[in-house]
């Protein structure tokens, strides 16, 4: 399994019209076959700042996730409304390794 938590930094004036759009992104995300996970987390002391937590079966759902039509739509609508580049941090998982609990 992957990992990838994606830190954003969202200009305060767009904070929901990113979390409208990252829903929409989010619904698309937790139907593909290989996606066990995509939660959608607001940081508490800090509104504008997000954190995504994205769990795959492998690279290659990683790779296709990247080529679905409501992440490119999703990528380019939030373009200009982050005070800094996204920042993707890849991790393995090491608990749990039983899919089911997932």
């Amino acid at each position: 399994m992957i990992v990838y938590c994606v830190n954003l930094y969202v200009k305060k004036e767009h904070i929901d019209d990113f979390i409208a759009a990252t829903a929409e992104n989010h619904k698309g995300a937790i139907s593909e076959k290989g996606n066990l996970r995509f939660d959608v987390l607001q940081r508490g002391d800090n509104p504008s700042q997000f954190l995504l937590y994205e769990v795959y079966e492998s690279e290659e759902a990683v790779a296709e996730h990247k080529t679905t039509p409501h992440y490119l739509a999703w990528r380019e609508k939030v373009a200009g409304w982050m005070s800094k580049p996204r920042e993707g941090i890849l991790h393995t998982v090491v608990c749990p390794q039983d899919r089911s609990l997932w």
